[in-house]
């Protein structure tokens, strides 16, 4: 098989396999948004759960790793062409890296917070509040959300140069990405209206930021697939 098409394929599978689990926190535990509720609410919300939503969050996680190794053959392609892309892809390898780390907090980690939380005394119940918001805080906002977020978003415009430079493919492909990557950018004013009062936030970034970017990487599987067929 070139190249090409394991590319392709790759980028196609990981875009699909991030959405779908997605789709289904967003239906089952009003993912994102609940984010931002009051602890209380979270970890009711995650108890109601039960088993079906620890292994939602856990195939959240995997099942983006076909991503990583794509962002690797990428980077192996043409990186000899432009010497910035070697770079470039260790941004994306590590963006995917911190990102599994941040949601496996939610299959190894938040369901003994819960257990504190629903059958403890008044004691355990607080400790279970601070040790959630720590946790959050930093597996969640600092991790996946700021620095893996912010490394996918530098992957994403890089190599939509990178692409454009190279003459790989039509330019409107590297121009989609760009604008994914912009959009996704303005997502992280409201990482900084947790800790920063008042900061000013779109609250529709994400949202749109990271579904064009999910169609992008669609459309960069499928324009590999054709590559491939290429003699």
């Amino acid at each position: 098989m070139r190249k090409e098409k394991t590319i392709g394929l790759l980028l196609i599978t990981g875009a699909i396999g991030v959405f779908i689990p997605y789709a289904v926190l967003a239906t089952t535990f009003e993912y994102p948004d609940i984010l931002r509720q009051d602890t209380g609410v979270i970890l009711n919300k995650f108890r109601d759960g039960g088993s079906s939503l620890i292994l939602t969050w856990w195939a959240f996680a995997m099942l983006g790793l076909p991503l990583l190794i794509a962002y690797i053959l990428i980077g192996q392609k043409f990186e000899q062409r432009l010497g910035f892309i070697k770079w470039v892809t260790m941004f994306g390898v590590i963006s995917g890296v911190v990102q599994i780390i941040a949601l496996l907090r939610w299959v190894f980690v938040v369901p003994t917070l819960v257990n504190s939380y629903i059958s403890g005394d008044e004691a355990a119940k607080s400790a279970a509040i601070i040790s959630f918001k720590t946790v959050h805080q930093f597996g969640g906002v600092l991790l996946g959300e700021h620095i893996g977020q912010l490394f996918t978003i530098i992957w994403t415009i890089m190599m939509s140069y990178a692409f454009l430079r190279l003459n790989v493919f039509s330019k409107w492909v590297s121009w989609l990405g760009m604008a994914a990557a912009v959009i996704y950018l303005l997502a992280q004013a409201e990482l900084f209206s947790t800790v920063i009062p008042g900061f000013p936030v779109w609250d529709l970034a994400g949202l749109v930021g990271s579904t064009l970017w999910l169609i992008w990487l669609v459309i960069l599987g499928i324009k590999f697939l054709q590559l491939s067929n290429k003699p």
